[in-house]
């Protein structure tokens, strides 16, 4: 079994303790093996002067929004939905998914993230599957499932029989592939495109498979009020009447909820997902983050899209979440870097079951590492390393991601060719942006 040894760096090891330590940590396979001092291994590497940390965990992202980058600037959700994004979506092909999917893969990896949690699209999300199984990472996607109009193209709407008869066939074909690494998620995108009878379904399938459920819940007041009318009751509150709120389930954003509701999602173990970055852009809000933690709810973070963000760069959503909920709180304590660190990296674990196995440092652990580098003029000098990550790092400061025990990047993409990525997704776009329909 081949062996790794980080050497000499500082260990942001996110254990019980929260210690962090002066040490070397050693990879067998793809487990830690040890944070201690072995000296030896198959292969050393240097990290003197370095921080070694859990890899990211983004637990809310569309890979296949990527493409759209600067596409859907300066609206608010709902118009951004309906005048740009549905239509994207609508133009997307099997090529120009994967193109995507395959670009946000290289920004994460080479910004220190090692699992991701997709959204997925209706149409092609296998093809979200094979970039993520090419890239190497850690990974959880699902056919998006849309069944009412909702202002949405005919060509992203589905009968619940074939959604999710795809959806069966897709969980078998990439559940636990690419030796474990890829998982199959039940991805309804939200309470105003799916009906009861398709959400009620997707409840008793996820049971069945055991299985996550990813959504997104109360982003938006427009939308908020567009479900209340429909349904008579809250976002989150009618979720739950269906039977979705459990730990099963990731629900993203959560941003316009009532007491009533924060009492659900701590009553149901529901994890919330916040894109801090997102809810500022399209202007939809700040969640009650320091409320729901107080719960004890599990918060993690996610960048959400490249279509709204426009970066999928945890560094700037760890940023953003630390300073956004002291400001709103008008509370400079709220929300320190260590409880921000924990969103990106533990609590991110906690949220797809593998609490202990991810976002730690510690012997048992599978070997899901980034190591950063702070030696510049933006990070010295520095006494805190949870600090300097918080509120002073890049994701340029990345100088090697691993994930499962294999090295995706060392400076530059292992297994990738960035710049044949870049160049096939301009394509990608020029030709989805042909495919859209005139306004």
């Amino acid at each position: 079994m081949e062996t790794i040894l980080l050497k000499n760096g500082t260990v942001v090891t996110q254990n019980e303790q929260r210690e962090v330590l002066r040490s070397n940590v050693l990879v067998e396979g793809n487990t830690i093996a040890s944070v201690g001092n072995d000296a030896s291994a198959d292969t050393v590497i240097d990290c003197t002067g370095c921080i070694i940390i859990p890899g990211f965990i983004q637990t809310h992202v569309h890979l296949i929004q990527t493409l759209f980058r600067s596409q859907a600037d300066d609206l608010s959700l709902l118009d951004w939905l309906t005048k740009r994004i549905y239509l994207l979506e609508a133009a997307h092909s099997a090529s120009s998914v994967y193109w995507s999917a395959l670009l946000t893969c290289a920004e994460m990896i080479q910004g220190g993230t090692t699992t991701v949690v997709d959204m997925g699209t209706v149409h092609h999300a296998d093809q979200s599957f094979s970039a993520l199984s090419r890239s190497g990472m850690r990974g959880y996607s699902g056919k998006m499932l849309m069944d009412i109009h909702d202002s949405a193209p005919d060509e992203l709407i589905e009968s619940p029989h074939k959604a999710l008869s795809e959806s069966r066939h897709l969980l078998k074909e990439w559940h636990g592939g690419n030796d474990g690494l890829l998982s199959y998620l039940f991805a309804p995108r939200f309470a105003l495109s799916c009906s009861e009878e398709l959400l009620s379904s997707i409840v008793e399938l996820a049971t069945r498979e055991g299985t996550l459920i990813h959504t997104h819940a109360a982003e938006n007041q427009d939308e908020v009020a567009m479900v209340r009318e429909r349904t008579g009751m809250g976002n989150v509150e009618y979720l739950s009447s269906l039977g979705l709120l459990s730990p099963r389930l990731l629900l993203a954003h959560c941003i316009w909820v009532n007491t009533r509701e924060v009492a659900l999602l701590q009553r149901y173990q529901t994890t919330v997902l916040h894109c801090p970055i997102a809810n500022l852009k399209l202007a939809s809000g700040i969640a009650p983050v320091p409320r729901f933690l107080e719960r004890g709810i599990n918060v993690s973070l996610g960048s959400d899209g490249a279509a709204c963000n426009n970066t999928i760069d945890m560094f700037n959503e760890m940023r953003f979440a630390a300073l956004l909920h002291k400001v709103h709180s008008f509370d400079p304590t709220v929300i320190p870097a260590q409880t921000t660190l924990d969103m990106a990296t533990i609590n991110g674990a906690c949220a797809i079951g593998m609490e202990g196995k991810l976002g730690v440092i510690r012997p048992g652990a599978l070997a899901d590492i980034a190591v950063v580098d702070p030696r510049e003029s933006h990070m010295m000098p520095f006494s805190d390393p949870v600090s300097a990550l918080v509120y002073a790092a890049r994701a340029s400061d990345v100088v090697l991601t691993m994930v499962n025990g294999s090295i995706l990047f060392d400076g530059q993409l292992c297994h990738l060719d960035e710049a044949r990525i870049i160049e096939e997704t301009i394509v990608q776009r020029d030709e989805v942006l042909g495919r859209m329909p005139e306004e």
